[in-house]
């Protein structure tokens, strides 16, 4: 649950104390390194070693895996190391995606849980601009670069701003994914298999999920989403 104002409180798992407004109804808390750790490094694993050209397919695949929860800051890393990976891959430079996945990694794990709610940023669409920032070499004092990847982010929020609602971490990473891959594609020249057609999964264990309202509901979309153009 939620509370109005940060309050500190002492992390169940490494017992250091953290500003919070998000604790359980029992009132316990874990703080987003502890929450995501396992995660974490399932994520960077994977995408050092698949050979998948589909960033979505990667994200899909990682997102079954029990490590990863319904909800939670993993997905701030799990957006750019998919896009990461996928990218990579389909260059023929694999040997690149270890520096670039530890870096992902670092600043990922800046975004904290509950971002989407507090700060008007969701960190999968934060990802999508983690990745263009790494891959164009992006710092505060770069003109091109700076611009492209600030680009990436605001085009993957304006995506989920459309359709926001209570939180889903899963939908907020499909749209984040899906954008970042048309814009690769428009901007930067680079075409990313994606076949685009993720059903979801996860819509019985999300409290929160918005069911028919979803463009990922395999319900009413049995065909899968509708294309960006349709969004």
């Amino acid at each position: 649950m939620y509370s109005k104002e940060a309050r500190d409180v002492t992390c169940a798992v490494c017992g250091k104390t953290w500003s919070t407004t998000a604790t359980c109804e029992a009132g316990h808390f874990v703080c987003d390194r502890c929450h995501s750790l396992e995660a974490l490094d399932l994520i960077e694993e994977f995408c050092i070693t698949t050979t998948l050209e589909d960033p979505l397919a990667i994200a899909c695949t990682l997102m079954r895996h029990p490590a990863i929860r319904m909800h939670g800051p993993e997905h701030h890393f799990l957006v750019p190391a998919s896009l990461i990976a996928a990218y990579c891959n389909h260059l023929g430079e694999p040997g690149r995606k270890g520096a670039l996945l530890r870096q992902a990694r670092a600043r990922a794990g800046t975004v904290q849980g509950g971002f989407c709610g507090t700060h008007g940023a969701c960190g999968a669409a934060i990802g999508t601009g983690i990745f263009a920032s790494l891959i164009t070499g992006s710092t505060p004092l770069k003109k091109q670069e700076w611009s492209l990847a600030n680009q990436m982010t605001a085009r993957s929020l304006m995506m989920i701003a459309r359709h926001g609602g209570p939180r889903c971490c899963k939908r907020d990473s499909w749209l984040a994914i899906r954008t970042a891959v048309t814009n690769l594609s428009e901007r930067f020249g680079v075409a990313l298999p994606s076949e685009g057609k993720v059903r979801c999964e996860f819509g019985d264990i999300n409290r929160e999920c918005l069911r028919e309202a979803c463009p990922f509901n395999r319900t009413t979309r049995p065909d899968g989403p509708p294309s960006e153009e349709e969004l």
